[in-house]
């Protein structure tokens, strides 16, 4: 393995179960039950997402739901709500954010982040996972596993080690071994089809790929050949490459309770503000447009914004507009159980200065 991959820090992120949890957050009486989430099991419906008690019957993603209700008939079917998934998706995002800016998400429950250098200085990457971890639970209730690792082929296989809730390091000295010993079905790359292949051709661990020179891999496997040979090695030089922007910085809470106290709301908007005031103070941003998110009881949200003539970061002038903000929603009338602030139109372009808008005096 070349001296530069070693160097690299990369962790892989994988929601646990991502859309039953969901679900079960949301709906409490899901807790605990297999839950589908997916198409009809009366119809050609396939499955999205089975939580980990629905696994336990057999059930995974992909598996049409026809089969699914033979293998558990107490299982709760339930219809993809993707514009809920999006939403804590983005949510996600967001914490992984505040750690670098080399995020690229491979779907809505699973993410590649590079934090060889990182905003908040720090230089052991597993720390970083686990900070992540723990965000993602306290903000959003639920679980996530992580890899990390030298590149991202080691951080993904990682991630998957220890599931649900796990967190697996693969070492730079480490590695040579663990891939010696992975069994072949577990290569990222390597299908149903290609292990079975693999497996008549007398390739049953990494170990056995590795015998194998490059010329004889493509012969068999066409281009396909080269990644073997390369992962066999732990070779993997591709990198995290973000596919947007940032264009927010915030953060949002779903409370285990529904809330209806405005005093206590006030409080928790001072709170808010404070997070993402030091947010934006470590990464030299500040923005001009300040955004209320409300969710009532019974899941009916709203927004509400401001957008300033000066750029902001300021905890005390945020938490004030937000409250604000707030006199214009009916909480306190209706319960609320989720709350979130967040802070557009960036000067991140400009390198993070925050600047006033001059005002150019005409007589």
């Amino acid at each position: 393995m070349k001296q530069s991959e070693m160097q690299r820090k990369i962790i892989h992120v994988d929601m646990d179960a991502f859309y039953a949890s969901v679900e079960q957050r949301d709906f409490p009486e899901y807790k605990g039950k297999p839950v589908v989430v997916g198409g009809s099991p009366q119809g050609r419906g396939v499955v999205a997402a089975a939580s980990y008690e629905a696994r336990k019957f057999g059930i995974h993603s992909a598996m049409p739901a026809s089969r699914a209700v033979k293998l558990c008939p107490d299982a709760i079917f339930l219809k993809p709500r993707f514009d809920v998934y999006r939403e804590v998706s983005h949510q996600i995002r967001e914490i992984f954010f505040e750690y670098t800016d080399l995020v690229e998400p491979l779907s809505l429950d699973e993410a590649y982040l590079d934090v060889t250098e990182n905003h908040i200085h720090l230089p052991s990457a597993t720390l970083i996972a686990k900070q992540i971890k723990k965000r993602i639970k306290d903000e959003t209730g639920l679980t996530a596993s992580a890899g990390v690792s030298l590149n991202k082929f080691l951080a993904k296989i990682a991630s998957d080690l220890d599931k649900p809730d796990g967190l697996s390091i693969i070492k730079p000295d480490e590695a040579e071994t663990f891939i010696e010993q992975l069994p072949i079905g577990r290569f990222f790359g390597v299908g149903k089809a290609t292990r079975i292949k693999m497996e008549i051709l007398g390739i049953k661990n990494g170990a056995d790929l590795k015998k194998w020179n490059e010329i004889d891999l493509v012969k068999q496997f066409g281009k396909s050949g080269h990644h073997y040979y390369r992962i066999a090695r732990g070779i993997d030089n591709r990198q995290v490459k973000p596919n947007r922007i940032r264009k927010s910085i915030g953060k949002e809470r779903t409370f285990p309770d529904d809330v209806a106290d405005l005093a206590w709301i006030y409080d928790f908007l001072d709170q808010l503000a404070g997070k993402i005031a030091a947010t934006m103070q470590a990464m030299n941003a500040a923005g001009k447009t300040i955004t209320l998110k409300v969710r009532y009881k019974n899941f009916e949200t709203v927004t509400r914004s401001q957008t300033l003539h000066h750029f902001t970061n300021d905890a005390e002038e945020l938490a004030g507009i937000a409250k604000k903000l707030l006199l214009e929603t009916e909480a306190g009338e209706r319960e609320v159980r989720l709350l979130g602030i967040s802070v557009s139109t960036l000067n991140l372009a400009a390198g993070g200065v925050i600047g006033e808008q001059l005002e150019l005096p005409f007589s």
